[in-house]
């Protein structure tokens, strides 16, 4: 008979702040570990091989990666919202489908993103006008990379499982191993072998492939309800249909996303290659500040999730209060970390002052307003947590999105500069968070989420 410890996790008991940060810190320093070999081969590729490959692995190869992964990540987090609202209410049987029809979603979404990413990322530079010194770079990087993207899509559909029970450690040791092992094969494919990007590129796989497998053998190894056995791998009708109604406008969030960066990212090629590398470079540094955002946000999905699942409702409205308190807190200490350090940390990057500077001007219009962005992500991962999926999306695909297409297509042609590009990112962020706040305080939402999964209308 299956083992099962449900409040073992805290997140429906005990002291909200506590148990939020237990949960928090090993999410973002997975993440930070995560976006550090992202960014190991950026740093090894730029001092080994030149500042046309540094654009080559950022740059328009980062924003089509983001494109298509991002959306298989707003899907599976679907998944991850189902898992932890049975997991929440324990369901033992319902938990356990959950989790093969999760596996199988990834599995069956990275054979399908191989084949899209091999076959059409090389038009997709070009109609993107990536800048000709570096497409040769650029199409043999993404094409490595989608050639083993499977083993991402598997990975982050494994972490989201253990997440969603409230295990936010394991993730972390495997994303601690697969960097290890990114930065060791890193220096030995580019700096002793000189296989440029390529050998970044496989370095990159290889440690995919190893997170990969370190998730799955955890999953099979758990006596616990989300235990998963290989044959039983397979869709559950009625399950896959409640993750893609959840997870779908999520996944439709990020392309959206994805499809104004492109047009943003299209706007930068056109000023050269100077200034591709330093967008790349602060890319990196950017990632810093989303990595936390991002954790805060899983953070506070899960815990709506099974506090919701168990019915729990005051909890959840606390949480969403102490998770948004402390997420002010961590952008404001970004900004001003970013800020302080900027220069030193893209010379990590890059020794050329002319692509230094060009990422300075970058850091100073986005790193003082990052704060602006706190309430959309906090309020949209609580009310995705809950199965409210739809009008999140909405709203972050209005204010985040087609805010942004609009001021490319409207506003930059005037100017054409780079100010002029990138100042629709605080512009879109505040004018989002806004939405969001009015639509929470307006309270509709529990009365819809507790309608759709059949709660009794209670008060609280």
């Amino acid at each position: 008979m299956t083992k099962v410890k449900m409040d073992g996790n805290g997140i429906t008991e005990g002291v909200i702040r506590k148990q939020l940060m237990r949960f928090f810190f090993p999410i973002v320093l997975g993440t930070f570990f995560q976006q550090l070999y992202n960014t190991v081969d950026a740093v090894i590729v730029g001092n080994f091989v030149g500042k046309e490959a540094l654009a080559a692995v950022g740059g328009a190869t980062g924003t089509i990666i983001n494109l298509l992964v991002g959306f298989f990540v707003g899907l599976s987090s679907g998944a991850s919202v189902v898992i932890s609202q049975y997991y929440g209410a324990k369901k033992p049987e319902e938990a356990s489908l959950a989790v093969h029809t999760a596996v199988a979603l990834g599995i069956a979404a990275g054979v399908f993103m191989t084949i899209v990413g091999v076959l059409f990322s090389p038009w997709a530079l070009e109609a993107m006008g990536t800048p000709a010194d570096i497409m040769d770079y650029a199409v043999l990087y993404i094409r490595i990379y989608f050639g083993g993207v499977i083993f991402s899509l598997v990975y982050n559909v494994g972490s989201g499982i253990l997440r969603a029970v409230g295990d936010s450690r394991r993730p972390l040791y495997f994303l601690i191993v697969c960097c290890a092992v990114n930065l060791v094969l890193d220096l030995l494919f580019v700096a002793v072998f000189r296989w440029g990007v390529g050998g970044a590129a496989m370095a990159t796989l290889i440690s995919q492939a190893v997170s990969a497998g370190l998730v799955l053998l955890s999953l099979t190894r758990t006596t616990e309800m989300y235990r998963l056995t290989i044959r039983k791998i397979r869709f559950h009708g009625t399950i896959l249909k409640n993750m893609i109604c959840i997870g779908f406008p999520a996944g439709m969030q990020s392309v959206m996303s994805s499809i104004s960066n492109i047009l943003i990212q299209s706007s930068i090629n056109t000023l050269g290659t100077d200034t591709v590398a330093a967008w790349t470079a602060y890319g990196k540094i950017d990632g810093l500040f989303w990595m936390v955002m991002g954790a805060f946000g899983v953070a506070i999905t899960t815990f709506a999730g099974q506090n919701f699942g168990a019915q729990k409702y005051d909890r959840v409205r606390k949480s969403i209060r102490t998770c948004m308190l402390m997420a002010f807190a961590a952008a404001v200490g970004m900004s001003g970390i970013v800020l302080l350090a900027g220069r030193y940390v893209l010379m990590l990057f890059t020794s050329d002052e002319g692509v230094i500077e060009i990422g300075l001007r970058a850091m100073w219009i986005m790193a003082p307003f990052y704060f602006t962005y706190v309430v959309t992500e906090i309020l949209a991962g609580a009310v995705r947590g809950m199965g409210d999926a739809l009008i999140p999306m909405l709203m972050s695909c209005l204010g985040l999105c087609v805010l942004r297409v609009v001021w490319i297509l409207t506003v930059v042609p005037h100017y054409g500069t780079l100010e002029s590009i990138i100042i629709g990112y605080p512009i879109a962020w505040a004018t989002t968070s806004l939405m969001f706040l009015v639509y929470y305080l307006q309270g509709g939402w529990l009365k819809r989420c507790k309608k759709k999964a059949g709660h009794p209308d209670t008060v609280g």
